[in-house]
């Protein structure tokens, strides 16, 4: 079994529902569902386009998933987790933008938020005590990417590449873009950047730290457990 620990919006709203739908599958209930028609784009080239990030859920990586280490417990990891949400306030995200990163698209914030990357480092440092090391296999498949030799440090040292000062926010929309035309690659932006307008009055907060879990190899990564920013707070208030 292996674990990550993601952003994602609350199951009620509809980022939520923006990204289920763009990916055609509910992270927290496992099901399917429809997808939207994309002009320019049949729905079996979609749903190809959409299978990378759906096995994932609609979400933002904090700390890339990760098998546990010998004498490590996924309770242990969740109140580690619960701990880490705990001290920390919840703050608006900037808003949002589909972008092209590499091959892939995404959405990212349009200005600068520093509390994104602290708490991204804080999650990467503070729950590493539990991540077993990468196998060889892993290893081999993150280089194959060509890495710098800073992000080949990083994977070393943290069990991934895009860490620390090579970390970028970003909810991903695609897998790679390599392999359709032009044309296509242009619809898929027009439809998520109005689907993305859609959302134009929605705030976004990153307001909790989810743990999601993936319970056989290579299978789907599950919404295990959400643990809301600033929780020790709260409790100290009342």
């Amino acid at each position: 079994m292996s674990y990550a620990i993601y952003f994602a919006p609350p199951e009620e709203s509809p980022w939520w529902r923006f990204g289920a739908r763009w990916l055609g599958r509910d992270a927290a209930t496992g099901a399917a569902v429809e997808q939207p028609a994309v002009e320019g784009i049949d729905a079996g080239a979609f749903a190809a386009l959409t299978a990378a990030p759906r096995r994932y859920g609609f979400h933002a990586t904090l700390k890339a998933p990760f098998a546990l280490r010998e004498g490590a417990t996924a309770q242990a990891l969740a109140a580690a987790v619960e701990c880490l949400a705990a001290a920390r306030a919840p703050f608006r995200l900037p808003p949002l933008a589909v972008e092209r990163l590499r091959d892939f698209l995404a959405l990212v914030p349009v200005a600068h938020e520093s509390r994104i990357g602290d708490l991204a480092a804080d999650c990467v440092r503070a729950l590493d005590c539990f991540r077993a090391p990468p196998t060889p296999g892993e290893l081999a498949r993150r280089r194959s990417a060509g890495l710098s030799a800073r992000q080949d440090r990083y994977l070393l040292e943290w069990g991934y590449p895009y860490v620390l000062a090579d970390f970028r926010f970003h909810l991903t929309l695609t897998g790679s873009l390599a392999g359709i035309a032009p044309a296509q690659a242009t619809a898929v932006v027009a439809a998520a950047t109005r689907a993305l307008a859609g959302l134009a009055g929605e705030p976004l907060w990153l307001d909790a730290l989810c743990l999601y879990e993936e319970r056989e190899p290579g299978g789907p990564f599950r919404l295990a457990a959400r643990f809301p920013l600033g929780a020790g707070a709260l409790r100290l208030a009342r």
